[in-house]
């Protein structure tokens, strides 16, 4: 299983699934990440967390841990 954490700056990846449950689910959800959205990874912050990525056209900051519950392609 290849995660949104394991992606590298320049990435343009696809999200398959959501793992998780409740509130953070939701969170991740209500950020505009959802099943089949294309998310561009922009940038990794020097100490490795957080992730700078676009989504749905704006910039969004998520955490490793978050990022580990993405499954992408």
């Amino acid at each position: 299983m290849k995660t949104m954490k394991t992606a590298k700056v320049g990435d343009t990846v696809r999200v398959v699934k959501l793992h998780g449950e409740g509130a953070v689910k939701r969170r991740i959800m209500d950020m505009g990440i959802t099943k089949g959205a294309d998310v561009y990874i922009r940038k990794v912050a020097p100490l490795g967390d957080p992730l700078e990525v676009t989504v749905r056209g704006y910039e969004l900051s998520i955490r490793k841990a978050d990022a580990d519950m993405i499954e992408i392609v």
